[in-house]
């Protein structure tokens, strides 16, 4: 068999993994410098965690299209649509593009019922108490684990196979800048990373697409494609689709896939708390369109790269820049993502291997800081807060997510290096995940849906779940296949029954423990006794902190009691004089912060309140209705038509099919890329401005403005949320005398 053929320097890997970690690194540290001095956005344990609870619908969309662009997204997709035909690349898109949108509903119920969560596991424990807490507290970060075990295992393979560097190496340098960015910048650092990776990889797809489809010597248009994917079937037929053909929606490999897609990613969505992050990150008026945009312009991300690199490669496997040339890909290889790198570098050359690289690296470091700050939110707020110190506020509630930051991505680093030697492919961890945790989907949904599930039903059926799941999935393998390896436990039928058993048995164990050990019938008021954290402190010293830099040429100009007096007394008074004039430079911007906080009508913010229930409300009906509209619409209505008349794609139709997709992928573009910064365009302008004014000599303009405007400060914003609900008890203006002091 022929080893895939390196075609880029160790050099272009380290230069990816490293010069661009460090270029996202600064640049988002530099960022969030920014942003707290001409924003006033303090780096809290809230803001860390949630961001003040104002992010916008554009960047809300934006950041679930990156964090649900794994490396899997663009490689599993591209692998199925290689192995099964056409419909191996819809199955990948459908079967995960959903579970966003039906997400949106328990996004809207977590703003109705628990508004001051950080994360969900808080209103697991609020409902069935410690018991039930760390049952779930287990599978939140399994899944966090088994995610980001895939995310590395991908991305270190394509690095290795391209440019020969070494898992380990790899497996270490690609979260480093992860972490570092995450660390200082917290949940918004990643808001900002995710817009400028969505960005960057949607052009790389655009890129692909074009150059397959209109500009290639060796394809160029979507009838060449045609030919050569029709002449690849009579080559080597796909066994059990519609007379071998990849031009066909009748796939039985592919329809098991999506079964197994469709369950096992209702985990990594539903369990995986760096979705609730986000959910309770967005301003209530952004928790349904920002879901609802953002999975519908994902989709055509994996739907358009897997049929074009999919089919690139199965049009040019037998040309000599191949570079498995003469030989088809391994199992190994397609399973490990390699099919995306192979028809790039056949097509495109050097060219296609860095843009490759390129799209891989962001897609690893989008998904792992995604699930670096679901970590350490449950870390932080589920485990050192509720369990080691209760009483803890900001500062260690924000060193104890640094911690949980550089814990999570050392110890994933060692555990990928280890399934690498192991000999356990992206593709195996991608497709086991919802045999281990897809049995908590259900429970976790009645959560928030249905006021009988009781604890015992909540703790026992996903124990059972999981169990029978995992007994399920190793009998069928025993069975059909008489040895436990992990080839033979990867195989479709394996696979799909343990996945099966995992979702679907809670379904039938809730309703009896829930009646047998009767109905909790739950108040949900009890869930609006989360609290936030006393952020306090924090505040008040960044904001003085923040204006002590800009008053310095106030102490400078005063003059000095002892330069000008003679007598101790004499010195004594003009110190203090000079002292009342810092601290009074001090207090004033702090002061115009406060009051706009302290002093809003509570008639206004009772206005406001029931606004927002009143949108809630409304934004719940219509995602119940888009939740059964778009499952009909991708998983009946669109599919199954086309998989039972036995159709094969005509040229003609193919080429209308590339066509759509590229139209889609251009509405998506807009949705997620411009879309958020015409939403976003008074915050940039106001931090265009102020660096200007700092840069031209002028910082008192940007002082007057931020006195004279606090209700355009994030801090403000923030904080009238946590008046709003009725938890921030503590006035700042306590903390301050003790700032200025010393």
């Amino acid at each position: 068999m022929v080893e895939f053929k390196q075609v880029l320097p160790q050099g272009a890997g380290y230069a990816i993994v490293c010069g661009l970690g460090a270029v996202f690194a600064g640049g988002m540290i530099a960022t969030t410098k920014m942003l707290k001095r001409y924003q006033k956005e303090i780096m809290t344990a809230e803001e860390f965690s949630t961001a003040g609870r104002t992010v916008k619908t554009g960047l809300v969309a934006s950041a679930v299209v990156s964090s649900w662009i794994w490396a899997s997204t663009l490689l599993t997709s591209t692998a199925m649509q290689y192995n099964n035909g056409v419909f191996g690349g819809y199955t990948y898109s459908a079967g995960a593009s959903f579970q966003i949108i039906a997400f949106s509903i328990l996004a809207i119920k977590t703003k109705q019922k628990a508004p001051n969560a950080h994360t969900y596991l808080e209103i697991v424990k609020a409902r069935y108490g410690t018991i039930g807490h760390c049952v779930y507290l287990f599978y939140a970060l399994a899944t966090n684990i088994l995610v980001t075990a895939m995310l590395i295992t991908s991305g270190s393979e394509v690095f290795s196979k391209i440019t020969g560097m070494h898992h380990i190496a790899t497996s270490f340098l690609l979260p480093l800048g992860v972490v570092l960015y995450t660390m200082i910048g917290g949940i918004k650092a990643t808001f900002l990373t995710d817009y400028l990776h969505t960005c960057a990889i949607i052009i790389i797809v655009m890129y692909f697409a074009f150059k397959v489809y209109a500009t290639s010597d060796i394809l160029g248009s979507p009838g060449k494609v045609y030919d050569l994917i029709r002449e690849a079937a009579k080559r080597h037929p796909v066994a059990h689709n519609y007379k071998g053909e990849y031009m066909t929606m009748e796939s039985k490999g592919a329809g098991i896939f999506l079964v197994i897609n469709l369950v096992g990613n209702f985990g990594t969505v539903f369990l995986d708390n760096g979705y609730w992050n986000k959910a309770i990150s967005a301003s209530p008026a952004a928790a349904l369109p920002g879901y609802v945009m953002g999975g519908l312009a994902w989709m055509p991300v994996p739907f358009l790269i897997s049929l074009t690199m999919g089919f690139a490669a199965l049009a040019t496997e037998n040309l000599p820049s191949f570079p498995t040339y003469p030989d088809r890909l391994s199992s190994y290889d397609i399973s490990s993502g390699l099919v995306v790198p192979a028809a790039a570098i056949s097509v495109m050359g050097k060219g296609g291997a860095v843009a490759t690289l390129l799209m891989v690296f962001l897609a690893v470091t989008s998904g792992f800081a995604a699930e670096v700050i679901a970590v350490s939110s449950v870390f932080t707020y589920d485990i050192y807060r509720t369990y080691v110190n209760p009483n803890a506020r900001g500062k260690k509630l924000i060193y104890s997510s640094h911690v949980a930051c550089m814990g999570f991505g050392l110890t994933m680093s060692g555990f990928a290096i280890g399934l690498y030697y192991g000999g356990v492919s992206m593709g195996y961890i991608y497709e086991i995940m919802g045999i281990i945790i897809s049995s908590a989907v259900v429970p976790v949904i009645l959560t928030l849906c249905w006021k009988d599930q009781n604890t015992v039903a909540a703790v026992v059926s996903p124990i059972l779940g999981t169990g029978l799941a995992i007994m399920s999935w190793l009998v069928c393998t025993r069975s059909l296949y008489k040895d436990l390896t992990i080839d033979s436990t990867f195989m479709d039928y394996p696979m799909l029954t343990g996945n099966v058993v995992a979702l679907l048995s809670p379904c039938i164990f809730i309703p009896i423990l829930s009646y047998v050990f009767k109905p909790q019938n739950f108040d949900w008021e009890l869930l609006k006794n989360i609290s936030r954290a006393d952020e306090s402190d924090i505040i008040a010293e960044a904001i003085a902190e923040n204006n002590i830099g800009d008053i310095e040429s106030v102490v400078s100009s005063v003059p000095s009691g002892k330069e000008n007096n003679n007598s101790n007394d004499e010195n004594d008074d003009s110190d203090e004089k000079n002292v009342a004039v810092v601290k009074s430079s001090i207090i004033m911007p702090i002061n115009t912060i406060l009051s706009s906080i302290q002093d809003a009508p509570q008639e206004e913010l009772d206005e406001q309140l029931i606004t927002e229930e009143k949108q809630l409300s409304r934004g719940l009906k219509i995602a119940y209705f888009l939740c059964i509209f778009f499952a009909f619409a991708f998983l009946v209505v669109w599919p199954l038509p086309m998989y039972g008349s036995h159709y094969i794609f005509s040229k003609r139709f193919f080429t209308g099919w590339v066509v759509v997709l590229i139209i889609w992928i251009f509405i998506s573009s807009f949705c997620v890329i411009l879309y958020p910064l015409w939403e976003g365009r008074h915050g940039l302008y106001t931090t265009m401005r102020g660096i200007y004014w700092d840069c031209s000599g002028q910082t008192h303009k940007l002082r007057e403005w931020q006195n004279n405007n606090p209700q355009e400060l994030h801090v403000v914003k923030s904080q009238l949320s946590a008046r709003l609900h009725n938890t921030h008890r503590d006035p700042i203006v306590n903390t301050l005398d003790d700032i200025i002091e010393s």
